[in-house]
């Protein structure tokens, strides 16, 4: 059964304001959060009214700071903490635009699950607003790894997410679970899945100030044989359906709607953020899947010509922040005729100019008059080599824009080829008159 609001392609918020209270499950003090309908195109926005100035935190992945038993958003002094359960509530209910206002670090912990937001949300009410939804969908299948974390990505009419995890415990051990994120599905079979931990960790878990509100109201507690005494599951595998939980609020910190089936095992925090980048940048690939720039176009924005010009399109690119360049490397390529005869390998040098081309075609978005401008590389740093790149590899250049003042520019840069790092660096570069 279709959920209605997985066809709407309109902007959402709440119809009313509701406010829940209670303990936050990893300050253990109390917290309060009160939930206000926000304005078309204003996304997930936290404010903290406990500090002075009442700054705000977007709910955006590019501000997560911590990811350790907890997904965490913005500086240390004015941050807010386990915004993972009810961002998946939102995300769920289709909510792109609420302002959450919070006494404290952290919302309530609730019963430790996105039961309680789901019923919030439903007895607030939800209203369309008069702008196109954002919306992420995947057109080709990905995957991503990051340490035991383990993703596949597809495309799917919908969104899903399934989820394995295995522990070295007698009542856990290996589960496995999959739901449509949908409202109906999601709040009845997924979003009751309560966060659970052994009894043995408290002790470390408080000496790194983690899971100092936990108790038998919010977290299913474990000790090594099995459930501590007075707690009952409210599913078999209650706790992979949690992780379930987990995986839909951190991805919503990508910004926008997901369409896809994501396949999570062993997902963490961590794992999940990366993700949540990785989905986030989607968005800037035109709807037809064809690239930004192909290279007749680079020609029109960089001096370079064969055999020099090391970029063969640009895949996505967001103005003033980051730019995704493509290389498809062939034994044709004049270096391999010198370089390593018999055990062909690009040469580093190559694929950091690579990464400066790359760069250089976003910073020529950000001035004036581009056809009368070069841009100067001045320094690199940080440069390291961590695998070779060979004759049929396609090696993508991820360029990420730290800082520009005036017509100087850092940019740090990532090479990669099949989704794993090959070489990094750090670039200086400047504009200057042609």
């Amino acid at each position: 059964m279709s959920d209605p609001a997985q066809d709407v392609h309109v902007q959402r918020t709440i119809a009313s304001p509701f406010t829940e209270q209670g303990t936050g499950l990893h300050s253990g003090l109390p917290a309060h959060a009160e939930v206000r309908p926000a304005g078309p195109d204003t996304g997930v926005i936290f404010r903290r009214l406990d500090l002075k100035g009442e700054p705000t935190i977007p709910a955006d992945v590019e501000l997560v700071s911590g990811v350790e038993w907890e997904t965490v958003l913005g500086p240390a002094d004015a941050s807010v903490r386990t915004v993972e359960h009810l961002l998946a509530a939102l995300a769920t209910h289709r909510i792109d635009n609420v302002e959450v206002r919070l006494q404290g670090s952290e919302p309530p912990s609730l019963d430790g699950s996105s039961a309680l937001w789901c019923a919030a949300i439903e007895a607030a009410g939800i209203v369309e607003q008069e702008a196109p939804a954002r919306t992420i969908e995947v057109r080709e299948a990905f995957s991503l790894e990051d340490g035991a974390s383990r993703y596949a990505v597809a495309p799917y009419d919908g969104y899903r997410v399934s989820a394995g995890i295995e522990f070295d415990h007698p009542v856990i051990q290996r589960q496995y679970a999959s739901a449509e994120i949908r409202a109906g599905e999601f709040c009845r079979e997924v979003a009751p899945a309560r966060t659970f931990g052994l009894q043995s960790w408290a002790k470390a878990l408080h000496a790194r100030g983690l899971a100092m509100g936990a108790d038998f109201e919010n977290t299913i507690a474990l000790t090594d044989e099995g459930i501590a005494d007075g707690i009952e599951l409210r599913f078999p595998d209650e706790f992979v359906r949690h992780k379930i939980i987990d995986v839909v609020g951190d991805l919503a910190l990508a910004g926008a709607r997901i369409r896809a089936h994501i396949i999570a095992e062993r997902p963490s925090h961590r794992g999940n953020v990366q993700l949540a980048r990785r989905l986030r940048r989607l968005q800037f690939r035109p709807a037809d899947g064809s690239p930004v720039l192909e290279a007749e176009r680079i020609f029109d924005f960089l001096p370079h010509r064969y055999p020099f010009l090391l970029v063969d399109r640009i895949l996505e690119f967001e103005p003033g922040r980051r730019i995704l360049g493509l290389k498809n490397v062939t034994i044709n390529e004049p270096f391999f005729s010198g370089h390593f005869p018999g055990h062909p390998i690009m040469p580093g040098v190559m694929i950091i100019e690579g990464m400066a081309q790359t760069g250089g075609l976003m910073l020529m978005n950000e001035v004036s008059e581009s056809s009368k401008k070069l841009v100067y590389f001045m320094s690199l740093d940080n440069v390291k080599f961590r695998q070779p790149v060979r004759p049929g590899d396609t090696l993508l250049f991820d360029m990420e824009m730290l800082q520009f003042r005036g017509r100087v520019c850092r940019l740090r840069g990532v090479g990669t080829v099949d989704g794993q790092v090959v070489a990094e660096a750090t670039l200086m570069a400047q504009v200057v008159d042609r």
